[in-house]
């Protein structure tokens, strides 16, 4: 062997062992505040439902119309029944306990919600004694109550269960690790960025129908049903569910909409004739399900980053957009969109709004709850000049989203819910109230 290889020989065993003395254990202790997750154990969620006595609202979330009941999300907590045979004297009629509900949607005599992690069939056809009948596990991704966000948040655990809610309790945290020195300050910066910034990898959550097997949902669902089936979306997918034996549906598609939409999250469903509309943060993407059961993506029209329900009627896509918050810009407003080509939406115009949450469609009448400047209600028939032809204004009235049912108006809100006879566009007259607690 000639010098220059014994030489290169030497120089690489010594490099190999300068860069194995490059790796320490290294202990790091942390002492810091944080939320901290309480949590309910799979036995506990699973054995939780239960039908009560009626309860007052008191955290009101997204509501669904069937058969002259109205269906509401007592956010995390449950659904209240409410009997609407007269919409001047609406009924409480029970309370169904279920931990971390969000969604409702109602197909024949069965209700469908979630309940964090799992879908959950009840069986409704005496409303006031519903039962349990279906449930299909960990269907839906692991997701947590929003934590304060003026504190990280401690490590999840989710072998203990589901995260109910937080309690904000110091941590003292001692961590053995090797790490490589040109490694370890970049993991330390991004500690001390999550720490700072809040981070953490949790996935953060009148007409009489009774001709008709399905309900009406508001504007804001993520939950629907179209022809015998259940359509949901949450963070990035889309499940699909047979109903054809509605207390035993059937998983079907999982629709991965990242394909599309990598940079955005879902945040509504709207179905119309054969299509359903998803509004993301980024844009409304439009499924073809004339073949039920089996979404074909034909179409998107992107926007600015912003939370936007959307609405559909007469070739016409109404969708209001809000920024600020997780919603991403400040733009607050709503785009007219015309779909009469379902392969390529164009704008029709944008009008200004205030904060904009839930939308209602009914012919030329468009109800928009627009934050604190209340709900208002527009005549839509001069797409080019909605603006001009505003109805009315109810600015004492902070709305999160609409039902029209003909000649009466469901709207839901942080004060609980109201009930509007709108025959007379001129002169709402206000028929009921159940109120918050």
């Amino acid at each position: 062997m000639n010098n220059s290889k014994i030489k290169f020989l030497f120089y690489s065993i010594g490099l190999f062992f300068l860069l194995i003395g490059c790796e320490d254990k290294i202990t790091e202790e942390r002492i810091y505040t944080a939320n901290v997750p309480v949590y309910m154990s799979y036995d506990e969620l699973r054995s939780a439902v239960q039908v009560q006595s009626p309860i007052e609202l008191e955290n009101p979330g997204k509501m669904y119309f069937k058969d002259n009941y109205i269906f509401i999300s007592e956010q995390l907590a449950g659904v209240h029944i409410i009997d609407n045979s007269n919409p001047s004297a609406p009924q409480n009629v029970a309370f169904i306990n279920i931990p971390g509900n969000t969604e409702v949607a109602v197909f024949g005599n069965y209700l469908y919600v979630d309940s964090y992690v799992d879908l959950v069939v009840m069986d409704i056809s005496s409303p006031g004694n519903a039962t349990e009948v279906k449930r299909i596990e960990n269907i839906f991704p692991y997701s947590t109550p929003s934590p304060d966000s003026d504190y990280p948040v401690a490590q999840l655990e989710p072998i203990k269960g589901v995260v109910t809610s937080w309690k904000i309790e110091e941590i003292n945290e001692t961590t053995e690790h090797t790490v490589s020195h040109f490694y370890y300050y970049e993991a330390y910066d991004m500690a001390v960025a999550r720490e700072t910034s809040g981070m953490s990898n949790q996935n953060t959550v009148v007409p009489n129908n009774s001709g008709s097997s399905t309900g009406i949902a508001g504007s804001m669902a993520r939950f629907i049903i179209s022809k015998e089936h259940l359509y949901t979306v949450e963070e990035s997918t889309m499940h699909v569910f047979d109903l054809a034996n509605p207390n035993n549906p059937a998983e079907g598609t999982t629709i991965d909409i990242t394909n599309l939409d990598w940079n955005s999250i879902v945040e509504t469903i709207f179905p119309y004739n054969d299509y359903i509309f998803v509004g993301t943060q980024s844009g409304m993407l439009v499924y073809d399900i004339s073949i039920p059961g089996t979404p074909v993506f034909t179409s998107e029209f992107s926007h600015i980053t912003s939370c936007d329900p959307v609405v559909v009627e007469n070739d016409t896509a109404y969708v209001t957009l809000r920024g600020g918050s997780a919603c991403g810009s400040f733009n607050n407003q709503l785009d007219v969109i015309d779909v009469s080509n379902i392969s390529s939406p164009e704008l029709v115009k944008s009008y200004a709004l205030t904060s904009p949450y839930g939308l209602g469609i009914d012919d030329d009448v468009l109800f928009i709850c627009d934050g604190d400047d209340g709900l208002k209600v527009y005549d839509v028939s001069d797409k080019l000049n909605i603006d001009q032809h505003m109805i009315n204004n109810f600015s004492n009235i902070n709305a999160f989203d609409v039902i029209p049912l003909g000649n009466v108006l469901l709207m839901i809100g942080e004060d609980g819910l109201y009930q509007y006879d709108y025959s007379d566009l001129n002169n709402l007259v206000l028929l009921s109230s159940i109120p918050v607690n």
